[in-house]
């Protein structure tokens, strides 16, 4: 791809995505709906107007990234320790839900088989493919509404990394049924070792950042170390450990959540994601689909698909949530904003295309799971915030 060709291509991401966003704020949407849906027209379903290349899977890539940086530096520790033991149940849950679900949907549809079997491994796949969470654009919904340091939005941003590193064990113990040479042990230490040295390192960081600030407060340079070690833990999270980029730049967020300039960091960082990457990002789900090539033989698997990955999360986190002691609308925002998927989900469904444990026809079913998840997502999520706004007015005026 030519340079003139990616100025051209950014034109038309970043006027569209912005575009829409305003129409869909205008009508009480969040603007990550409006983006998305601009992706859709904007691609091969209707004008197929830009095409979703290396470059653009690149600036997407970064912008979920800076996303995820800017979730961890408004993340509020304290509650994250309080909400550590609860995240993690309902990740467990939250995996374990869509993961049986989807293991039975395939086989409710192709014949059920005997564990060990090529079509068994398959049943298991797409159900690994449901385990996937992906809370970027929870989390810019979040953001949006002000929620994202609230018990609920720490424990939904827990429970997704938690829910990360169980998907990731689970991927690979998968694979390993038909590659040999996979070792779901050698994954977990990794896994284990790279948090281990996150907080070692985290620490010494934040020492070194703390007299930073104190000797030089509010100065650029001290954001832009910040965006330098976001894209190192990165880097070193995926191509050292196997642990997904999106979960390093969120810890790399979190050991810089506590120092006095965090929010200023914040602040420079959204700057970056609001201008370019973050509607690249949320236009790129809309580019990686083509609803033209879905036929009739796939449609009927691909709707029950989207009802069973929706469901399955919904149900797995929010019920657990409710036995957790949250209230009924808490327990709902929780299942609710774990049920988002996206470029996780898109990661292990190629591998199973690679793996050629499925084919790609229901690589449409994953597609489509992200599309309906991205949309609704922020829409019912806004829409149960504006409900207990309601309730609370209410409350206040008969009081």
């Amino acid at each position: 791809m030519d340079t003139l060709q990616i100025l051209r291509d950014l034109v038309i991401i970043i006027v569209g995505a912005k575009f829409f966003g305003l129409i869909a704020r205008k009508l009480k949407a969040p603007q990550v709906a409006g983006e998305i849906i601009a992706g859709l027209l904007i691609g091969p379903t209707l004008f197929n107007l830009v095409e979703a290349g290396d470059f653009l899977s690149g600036m997407a890539e970064i912008g979920v990234i800076l996303l995820m940086f800017s979730a961890g530096l408004e993340t509020d520790i304290d509650k994250l320790k309080k909400s550590g033991v609860k995240a993690t149940i309902i990740a467990c849950t939250g995996v374990a839900v869509p993961l049986a679900l989807g293991t039975i949907l395939y086989m409710a549809f192709y014949g059920f088989s005997a564990p060990g079997s090529s079509e068994f491994t398959k049943a298991l796949f797409i159900g690994t493919i449901l385990t996937a969470t992906s809370v970027s654009i929870t989390v810019q919904v979040l953001k949006e509404l002000g929620k994202i340091s609230t018990d609920v939005g720490t424990t939904i941003m827990s429970a997704a990394i938690i829910d990360d590193v169980i998907g990731i064990v689970v991927l690979t113990a998968v694979l390993g049924l038909k590659d040999p040479n996979a070792n779901l042990a050698a994954v977990c230490i990794k896994t284990v070792a790279f948090f281990a040295l996150s907080v070692v390192v985290g620490i010494a960081i934040f020492k070194v950042m703390k007299k930073i600030e104190q000797r030089w407060p509010h100065t650029r340079r001290i954001p832009i170390m910040g965006l330098a070690l976001a894209f190192a833990m990165a880097y070193v999270a995926d191509e050292y450990f196997g642990v997904a980029d999106i979960t390093g730049a969120y810890v790399a967020g979190i050991i810089l959540s506590s120092l006095d300039t965090s929010k200023y960091i914040d602040r420079k960082m959204d700057i970056n994601s609001y201008m370019i990457f973050g509607p690249v990002f949320f236009a790129s789900v809309g580019l990686q689909t083509n609803l033209r090539t879905v036929d009739l033989t796939i449609l009927a698997f691909s709707v029950a698909f989207v009802i069973v990955g929706l469901l399955g999360k919904v149900v797995g986190c929010g019920i657990v949530a409710k036995c957790l002691k949250y209230n009924t609308s808490d327990s709902l925002k929780i299942g609710v904003g774990m049920m988002t998927r996206g470029e996780v989900a898109l990661i292990v469904a190629q591998r199973g295309l690679k793996a050629e444990i499925v084919d790609s026809r229901y690589f449409t079913a994953v597609i489509l799971l992200i599309i309906v998840s991205s949309i609704l997502t922020p829409l019912i999520m806004k829409a149960i915030y504006a409900s207990d706004e309601k309730k609370t007015e209410l409350i206040d005026k008969v009081a």
